[in-house]
C-alpha cells in the first residue's frame, strides 16, 4: 500500500491495532454509551498512551515486562477517571504500547500523536458520519462533546 509515495507492507499498518476494535464496538454497537463519547474516545486513547510511554522511558530499566503491564493499566486507569475520560480500551492501547516490539517502542512520544490520537480521531470522525446518517433516531451521535 503506499501512502504519500512510502510503500507499507500492511503487517506493518499500525493504525491496526486491537484497542481500535473494542473502540469500534463501542461507539458503532453501543454509541450512547458514556464510554463512547468523544471526550473519552480521544482522551482514553491519548492520556493511556502517554502513560505507557512514560513507563517505558523512565521504568524499563527497573521494572520487568510483567510489572510495567500491570502498572500501565492500572495508572491509565486512575488518570483517565480522574481526566473523565474512561474508554475502557485506552488500557489495552497502554499494554499494546508496553509489550510491543522495538519497532513500537522507537515511536516513543509520537506514538500518542500517531497512530493513537491520529487513529482515534479517524474513528470518531467516521462513527458521527455512521451514527448521524442512520434512520435510527437513537443513533445520534455523540450525546456530548466534553
Amino acid at each position: 500500500m503506499a501512502i504519500f509515495g512510502y510503500y507499507f507492507a500492511m503487517e506493518e499498518t499500525f493504525f491496526l491495532l486491537g484497542s481500535f476494535g473494542a473502540s469500534a464496538v463501542l461507539i458503532y454497537g453501543a454509541p450512547q454509551a458514556d464510554f463512547s463519547q468523544p471526550r473519552n474516545i480521544i482522551g482514553g486513547h491519548v492520556l493511556s498512551a502517554v502513560v505507557a510511554v512514560f513507563l517505558m522511558k523512565f521504568f524499563s530499566p527497573f521494572f520487568s515486562i510483567e510489572l510495567l503491564c500491570a502498572l500501565s493499566v492500572s495508572l491509565c486507569i486512575m488518570v483517565m477517571h480522574v481526566s473523565r475520560t474512561m474508554h475502557p480500551p485506552g488500557g489495552a492501547t497502554a499494554l499494546i504500547y508496553i509489550m510491543g516490539n522495538e519497532q513500537i517502542h522507537t515511536l516513543g512520544w509520537l506514538y500518542p500523536f500517531s497512530p493513537i490520537g491520529l487513529g482515534a480521531l479517524i474513528m470518531l470522525l467516521v462513527a458521527l458520519l455512521v451514527n448521524n446518517f442512520s434512520s435510527n433516531s437513537k443513533r445520534h451521535y455523540p450525546t456530548y462533546w466534553w
